[in-house]
């Protein structure tokens, strides 16, 4: 589909790309990976064709069409929601203008038999026949689908996107790629914005899409889900793996390991020729030999060790002083912004040592929460109050912002550092990567990432016994993730932390709150734990709102085995309801194409006589029930698939 030839990228005498070539096929799931600044974002660039190469050529086969989701985008306003992303159907509304001006055209036409007239009934049935190929009957129902799955409610749909933060606006493109199914999709940090519950949506998406899928992202549970092969750019070149990340870690360390041997095993050939060259370079007797040896160094092409950044932060908070047994504790609290309760009734309690995470949709409340927990904002209702002799550190999802970005980076820390802590600064600096000249940067300057960091280092110039950790990772790459997250599992306080990274949260925490609904709900154990019985639980809750529809009543002291029955009484009864319904269309599908093969029989037939108009209408009347009924098969079997997976 994609051809990548000798790609040269260079500028400023570097060169970031050089003569890079692989091939992207159809159905490829491909992880781009490397360190920041390989030139992943550039290569995704050169694909969609917004930037050129210095040297080698892209290919593409004439059918193959590309969707592109930049980190950094530019959102026209003005439409809603829905408007905005019914654009991705443009080729569709323009079918639509087709055929209502074919339509037009043939009620004013009264010569039926003439040339003219014909070429009106083709024009019609090729432009319906193409409009109903490409989904504009299931149009408003694919946006919907698409836009929940992406987190969005049913009332956001008429809101205008001006309304809306960078994260949800980034989700409007992301949906609009999605619905124009292109047949390569490039994404670049696709889930920077989004929760657990739409980045799992997504990942089931991608699993299943029919074209290829090409993305960069630094969340390793993520690239496992949806990524079957794994390409490296590294020291300008690329390596190519046909595993997923997890695996391609392990191959890549045992590539180096055969590597270094292959360089030492070079290196030692090199040093034995040198020295027998400067040995006998002056004996006519070996001088034969003597030439050999160095036209055979000429001609040695040395072995490159692949780079390795060793760069890394080097993390240790500072001891945690002894608080209450209860940090922080809220009773019933409530949070209204205006006429809108973002939730109610919220009951939580943190003791000394825990580690919690806070969890959920978008907009849920989970930043709200924790600015309630460090004081930072007003609620309307219950009770919140922080425990004994707590002393806390608050990162922000937003703190690499509410630095002063005229000011550099040793200032940053200077102006809040109190007491012995300033001699310091620097050491504290360089453990976050900050050395040299690098202090001396102004904020402003700097990446997102070292923005994070800079924040990060802020918040260790003084002992804290509680830690409330507002996505702490959005910016940091897999290694600068695994060190905070080391340095956070020594961490001797308490921890609250929001984030959606699944990986991150892994044997860090041990107590999920879940932020639904405009409620919040206490799950023990650690975040995998919380998936799996959130799973468990939207299944019991379709089971009683099914038997509930049935007008039957259960009492919550039922026992195990009772609920067990009922759970495969409903799995049967939708069973049968699916698959008589498959039954159903399946007879239908073939009625239709019998009746559509005899009238192809009479197009056939040039001297047959079709009826003119009346011909051609139940035609395309009949093939457009059975693409209808083609839908509705495949609509059906999903549905079956998905029904078989809840087998009680």
């Amino acid at each position: 589909m994609i051809s990548v030839n000798n790609i040269v990228v260079s500028f400023g005498g570097f060169t970031l790309l050089n003569n890079i070539s692989f091939m992207i096929n159809p159905r490829d799931r491909i992880g781009l990976v490397g360190k920041n600044g390989a030139g992943k974002s550039t290569l995704l660039k050169i694909l969609i064709g917004q930037q050129p190469p210095t040297a080698g050529v892209v290919s593409k086969s004439a059918d193959t069409t590309v969707g592109y989701l930049a980190q950094q985008m530019k959102i026209t306003d003005g439409k809603t929601v829905f408007e905005e992303t019914m654009t991705a159907f443009a080729h569709l509304q323009e079918l639509e203008q087709k055929i209502e001006r074919v339509t037009q055209q043939l009620t004013e036409q009264t010569d039926y038999e003439s040339d003219a007239y014909a070429k009106l009934i083709q024009d019609l049935s090729e432009a319906s026949e193409r409009y109903h190929m490409l989904g504009g009957d299931s149009r408003d129902e694919e946006i919907e689908r698409t836009l929940l799955g992406l987190g969005f409610k049913r009332s956001d749909f008429d809101r205008p996107t001006a309304e809306f933060s960078g994260g949800w606006r980034m989700r409007i493109e992301l949906a609009k790629i999605l619905l124009t199914k292109p047949n390569v999709i490039l994404l670049d940090e696709p889930t920077n914005h989004l929760d657990i519950e739409s980045i799992q949506w997504l990942e089931n998406y991608l699993s299943d899409y029919y074209g290829a899928v090409v993305l960069i992202s630094h969340d390793r549970a993520f690239l496992d889900n949806v990524t079957s092969r794994t390409v490296e750019i590294l020291l300008g070149k690329v390596h190519d793996y046909e595993v997923p990340y997890s695996k391609y870690v392990v191959l890549r360390k045992e590539r180096r390991e055969r590597q270094l041997a292959a360089y030492e095993n070079q290196r030692k050939m090199i040093e034995d020729t040198q020295d027998f060259i400067n040995r006998f370079r002056y004996k006519p007797s070996k001088s034969n030999q003597v030439q050999s040896r160095i036209k055979q160094l000429e001609k040695v092409e040395i072995i490159e060790i692949d780079d390795e950044d060793n760069s890394s932060l080097h993390i240790k908070f500072p001891p945690a002083p002894r608080s209450g047994q209860i940090v922080f504790e809220a009773k019933d609290v409530a949070k209204r912004y205006g006429g809108h309760t973002v939730f109610s009734k919220a009951n939580l309690i943190i003791e000394r040592g825990e580690r919690v995470a806070l969890v959920g949709r978008n907009g849920e409340g989970k930043t709200t929460l924790s600015r309630i927990l460090i004081g930072d904002l007003p609620y309307e209702e219950g009770e919140a109050k922080l425990g004994y002799n707590v002393n806390l550190g608050y990162y922000a999802q937003n703190q690499d912002d509410l630095m002063d970005g005229e000011i550099t980076v040793l200032d940053t820390l200077d102006r809040v550092a109190v007491g012995d802590i300033r001699t310091k600064l620097r050491d504290i600096l360089g453990a976050f990567l900050f050395r040299g000249e690098d202090v001396d940067k102004k904020v402003k300057v700097l990446s997102g990432g070292e923005r994070s960091r800079l924040a990060m280092a802020r918040l260790m110039l003084e002992p804290h016994n509680l830690l409330v950790l507002d996505e702490p990772t959005n910016h940091m790459d897999m290694r600068s993730k695994d060190i905070l997250k080391s340095a956070l599992m020594a961490y001797d306080g308490t921890l609250v932390v929001v984030s959606h990274d699944r990986e991150f949260l892994d044997g860090l925490v041990d107590k999920v709150y879940e932020f639904r609904d405009g409620r919040v709900r206490e799950y023990l154990g650690g975040i995998y734990d919380f998936l799996q019985y959130r799973e468990l639980e939207d299944l019991r809750e379709l089971e009683r709102k099914a038997v509930v529809e049935k007008g039957e009543s259960r009492s919550a002291e039922e026992s195990n085995s009772q609920q067990s029955k009922l759970e495969r009484k409903e799995f049967d009864r939708q069973l049968r309801r699916i698959t008589n319904k498959i039954e159903e269309v399946e007879k239908n599908i073939e009625k239709l194409e019998a009746e559509i093969a005899q009238m192809d029989e009479q197009l056939a037939n040039p001297i047959g006589n079709f009826g003119g108009d009346e011909f051609f209408k139940q035609y395309n009347g009949l093939k457009l029930e059975l693409e209808k009924a083609m839908q509705s098969w495949d609509a059906l079997h999903l549905e079956l698939e998905e029904v078989e997976k809840q087998c009680p």
